[in-house]
């Protein structure tokens, strides 16, 4: 009997005496769920996370030498990354996450719920892996000879053909770089993009979507979202046509009727960029007011002594006024701010999230330009960005869509680029804002920032058809170029064949990066710049006294850096309508903020056309685009005979 009482005694040590209290806190059957959820993802985030962090470091180690071993280490540890994806993925399909009642909880699952290319076979995964990085590799070591000068052949890229492009007004020249490099890179990977596209496809089908562009389009959360697109491109194209028309007739007066004709589109390769992408360079032979002032600073850089880490010190501490994060100094040691002598890099400017919450880096060949300081703002936006979601579970660290990802640090330079903000950081002595002066500022951006929309555009149109089975891959560089036509509104220098491959000159092309990201953030970046002024307290439709919205500069703004920190910490945690109507109060893309931002060269652009009785728009261009070089041959051949 007492052994009996001592053992009753022993349970109820051991589990309690029964109580009211602890009848009321058992858990119900959907806390338990809600728990076992967390615990779950909890484990997940963490794996992912360590996962996350190995494939970015081997990924930094081959972008930044490009080596075989490299790379045969980026594959291998991409491959094992694939396999624990694969697993991950079979938990999450196996689990009744649908029916949980938490929001949050039921977001994280369903983007653990697509998990990409890793659910390809592991042949298929590393064939995809091998093709993109052989694609990658021949474009970032891509050589040409220099013009009349068959003896020097190591012409790279970045810097020689870039800066040659920008500053060569020998249009033979510019036309022999632009053929060459199409050469060098585009033509010879061709063989390889029917199966990467294939591969991408078989992907996209096994994470239930029906190809690679309905892939891309899933993290923009919206089913017409490519009617969106289209929708903001209806409303910017007249503006476009305007800024083409008078950027065609100031070609044709430099380079003559022969070369640019008064209706048709632009030759390609004058436009001072190798996929005509921007335009910036043709200011110096057609800025509105020459002679008035347009801030290029380049020379007040180079005269005050800059160099790569001083470039992005000034950009580090843009962002440390508006009373965001400094740079950890991990970046510093880390970053690779110029290109180095000893090996060849991926020299395309990238930020890098290592997953760690510690280690943050840029990859840049920085030269002592203001282009390239308003891309160290760029770049080290997306660094901000991490740094501000960096707490978020892993699935969470993302931008809100792609296009906000890219929009935060072009926020930044469109304040950095004013006048006002030059002279303040004492780059600049005359910050004079008469109309002449406007209109010149005003042109120079819209070089860059309007003329890029329709390229932007352009490129995902066609990848989109691409992938959607609608080009075919014997017809892929002449569709290429009947939308960069249609779109764009430009032409090849010379006549073309399938046998080129034009899309793949791009490195977005080849290195499997999606590109509407970039014309989503050249819309809405307008849209954060003017909500983000109007916290600044520097602008007002209403208030004539402060400043138009293209003077604003939200420089040393603790109010600005408020709000758009409030956005950039939620990651994509919410959706980006979400994130959207946090920072501007709206839910959706709107073009209006560009639109006004570029109102006064809207106007001086309409009325110059009109006085000179521009064409506005163009018709079909005069350039071929055939099956074979031998064609092209044999029809020359006989247009000479008929001569």
């Amino acid at each position: 009997m007492l052994r009996v009482i001592l053992l009753v005694v022993a349970a109820i040590l051991v589990v309690g005496f029964p109580s009211d209290e602890s009848s009321s806190t058992t858990e119900s059957p959907e806390q338990t769920r809600l728990k076992d959820a967390k615990k779950l993802l909890n484990k997940i985030n963490k794996e992912s996370g360590l996962w996350n962090n190995k494939v970015t470091i081997a990924s930094w180690n081959y972008a930044s030498n490009l080596t075989k071993e490299n790379l045969a280490t980026k594959v291998n540890v991409s491959l094992q990354s694939a396999d624990y994806v694969k697993k991950m993925w079979r938990q999450v399909a196996e689990y009744p996450w649908q029916n949980l009642s938490d929001p949050d909880l039921r977001r994280q699952f369903q983007k653990l719920s697509v998990p990409g290319l890793a659910v390809l076979p592991d042949a298929a995964y590393e064939e995809h892996q091998n093709i993109v990085s052989s694609m990658e590799n021949t474009y970032s070591t891509a050589k040409i000879c220099e013009y009349k000068n068959p003896n020097n052949c190591d012409l790279a890229l970045e810097p020689e053909i870039t800066e040659l492009l920008a500053n060569s007004q020998d249009p033979e020249q510019l036309k022999y770089l632009w053929v060459e490099w199409r050469k060098a890179s585009g033509e010879k990977v061709k063989s390889l993009y029917p199966r990467y596209v294939e591969l991408s496809n078989t992907a996209a089908q096994l994470n239930n979507l029906s190809n690679y562009a309905q892939y891309w389009l899933k993290d923009y959360e919206a089913d017409d979202f490519p009617e969106q697109v289209d929708a903001l491109w209806q409303q910017l194209k007249p503006l476009y046509l305007q800024l083409h028309a008078y950027v065609r007739r100031q070609l044709r007066e430099k380079y003559g009727p022969e070369i640019v004709s008064e209706d048709g589109p632009i030759p390609a390769h004058l436009l001072g960029n190798m996929w005509a992408q921007e335009w910036g360079s043709v200011s110096k032979i057609s800025v509105p007011f020459p002679g008035k002032q347009i801030p290029d600073v380049t020379a007040r850089m180079v005269e005050q002594g800059y160099n790569a880490t001083r470039i992005f010190r000034l950009a580090e501490e843009f962002f440390v006024s508006l009373n965001l994060t400094r740079m950890p100094d991990l970046f510093w040691k880390n970053s690779i701010l110029e290109k180095p002598n000893d090996r060849e890099i991926v020299c395309h400017a990238s930020a890098w999230d290592f997953y760690d919450g510690k280690d943050f880096r840029i990859k840049q060949c920085t030269r002592v330009t203001m282009d390239h300081l308003l891309t160290a703002h760029h770049e080290m936006g997306h660094i901000e960005y991490y740094l501000q979601y960096k707490d978020q579970p892993i699935v969470y660290r993302e931008g809100a869509n792609p296009g906000f990802h890219e929009a935060i640090g072009d926020v930044m330079a469109l304040s950095a680029s004013t006048p006002g903000h030059f002279k303040k950081i004492g780059l600049l002595d005359d910050d004079s804002v008469d109309t002449e002066a406007i209109i010149n500022n005003l042109y120079v951006k819209g070089l860059e920032k309007i003329a890029f929309l329709p390229f932007a555009y352009a490129m995902d149109r066609w990848r989109w058809s691409v992938f959607q089975g609608k080009i075919k891959s014997d017809e892929y560089n002449c569709r290429w170029w009947d939308i960069a036509e249609e779109y764009q509104g430009i032409e090849p220098p010379v006549d073309r064949s399938e046998e080129d491959f034009d899309p793949g000159a791009k490195y977005h092309i080849v290195a499997d990066v999606e590109y509407i990201r970039y014309y989503v953030s050249f819309v809405i970046q307008f849209q954060f710049h003017k909500a983000l002024c109007e916290r600044a307290g520097q602008y007002d439709p209403q208030n004539p006294k402060l400043k138009p919205l293209h003077q604003c500069d939200i420089y040393q703004s603790k109010d600005a850096g408020a709000l758009l920190g409030s956005m950039l910490q939620l990651g994509s945690s919410k959706p980006w309508q979400d994130a959207m109507e946090l920072i501007s109060g709206q839910r959706v893309m709107d073009a209006s903020g560009l639109l006004e931002y570029f109102n006064p060269l809207i106007e001086w652009l309409t009325a110059e056309n009109q006085k000179t009785n521009e064409y506005i728009g163009w018709k079909p261009t005069t350039k071929r685009c055939v099956k074979t070089r031998a064609e092209l041959i044999k029809s020359n051949k006989t247009n000479s005979d008929c001569k």
